[in-house]
């Protein structure tokens, strides 16, 4: 396992609060990024890939989208795989995420069944795959943040009377139990251990603070499971989405926070769907 000794001890100290960034996102991808070896780079691949699903999910409606530069893949390259698979090509795996391709196949060649949710869709394949990679902590990290999601969304739909099931995004065990549990608890207790911290962050009616509870909750997580991790891939990793995190909130604003409230209410009511912010 590579140690990166001298970039860990470059890195700026992060707090959930910092009103303000030297350091972003994109800047990881091109200072950081190029100096961890292959294998490690896979990891962080599976981080910038939420860029390229939204990225593949604006192209395949329009090929001339302008797209989020963040993600692994370039437009051309995009359009390219894209142009192919719709013809019923292949692109091989080393080149691009089997997941993807499955999705983009599925686009075109297969009818959807009425409501279906497309973004829905390709979430939950890319945290099937995501949660099947090598890296112990990155695979948890990915179905703790599924689970959190899924739980917060649930719990929501359940106290604004609208159907549970349609709204959960994966095929772990826990969805299952949200689609199908009449259970306060959902049947998760014992199961999910930060089940009542997640109950009690759902009554909070301000969306900004129950916005940034959970990310409490979820900086607290990652913090304790990178405890050991003193030079590791999964400290930049934590990093990585630390520094996302922080971008975020230094973005948005209380009026924006309750603005993304409406809309997901309107959303859910509309047309049973969760926006893309609350994924």
């Amino acid at each position: 396992m590579s140690k990166y000794y001298y970039l860990v001890a470059g890195l700026p100290e992060l707090s959930l609060e910092d009103s303000k960034l030297s350091y972003t996102v994109a800047d990881f991808k091109t200072e950081l990024y190029p100096a961890l070896s292959e294998s490690d780079k896979k990891w962080i691949d599976l981080f910038y890939l939420k860029f390229d699903n939204a990225n593949v999910l604006k192209l395949i409606k329009d090929k001339d989208a302008a797209i989020d530069v963040r993600g692994n893949y370039s437009a051309e390259e995009l359009t390219e795989y894209i142009s192919l698979l719709k013809e019923g090509g292949e692109v091989p795996d080393a080149v691009f995420p089997a997941y993807l391709s499955r999705f983009i196949s599925d686009y075109f060649n297969i009818p959807a069944e009425e409501d279906f949710l497309h973004e829905d869709r390709l979430a939950t394949l890319y945290y099937e795959y995501a949660m099947k990679c090598k890296n112990h902590f990155v695979a948890s990290w990915f179905s703790f943040n599924l689970t959190v999601n899924n739980i917060l969304v649930a719990l929501t739909a359940r106290k604004f009377k609208f159907d549970v099931a349609s709204l959960i995004v994966g095929d772990t065990d826990v969805c299952e139990a949200l689609r199908t549990s009449g259970a306060r608890d959902f049947g998760l207790t014992g199961e999910v251990d930060y089940l009542d911290q997640l109950m009690k962050i759902s009554e909070i009616e301000e969306l900004v603070e129950r916005e940034k509870k959970t990310d409490m909750l979820r900086w607290k997580w990652m913090e304790d499971a990178t405890f050991f991790d003193y030079f590791t891939i999964e400290r930049l990793f934590v990093f990585l989405l630390q520094l996302e995190m922080i971008e975020r909130w230094i973005s948005l604003d209380k009026e924006k926070g309750n603005q993304l409230f409406r809309s997901m209410i309107t959303s859910l009511k509309d047309e049973v769907q969760i926006p893309a912010e609350f994924r």
